[in-house]
């Protein structure tokens, strides 16, 4: 499985951006996907996740101003944020649970993560 994280990128406080993670390497059927990010200096912590059944979950920081959502036909999933703030500053991950599994907050119950794309929110 690989998972390719892309659509980061420097942007201004108050504004939007759409991460994309695309899933390879085996069908994207059943999956529950999550995004998760690190700032510097700090631990990587969970943002939002979706099932396959389209359950979500969202960390309180960013629930009301970020959307999980996926197109199963092009075996991706998205990550559009709103509102961006500077504490939004960070490298964002996406990574896979099993199969038909709900959606969790700890990044130890995913098993395949991507390489990381990079937002840079400035004041």
């Amino acid at each position: 499985v690989q998972l390719q994280a892309s659509g980061g990128g420097l942007v201004r406080a108050g504004d939007s951006l759409t991460l994309s993670c695309l899933a390879s390497g085996r069908t994207f059927s059943g999956s529950t996907m999550g995004w998760f990010r690190q700032a510097p200096g700090k631990e990587r912590e969970f943002v939002a996740a979706t099932s396959w059944f389209g359950i979500k979950l969202y960390s309180d920081s960013v629930k009301g101003r970020f959307t999980i959502s996926r197109d199963n036909a092009k075996n991706t999933v998205y990550l559009r944020m709103n509102s961006l703030k500077p504490e939004d500053t960070a490298v964002y991950y996406c990574a896979e649970r099993p199969r038909y599994s709900a959606p969790t907050d700890q990044s130890n119950d995913y098993d395949y993560w991507g390489q990381g794309t990079l937002v840079t929110v400035s004041s």
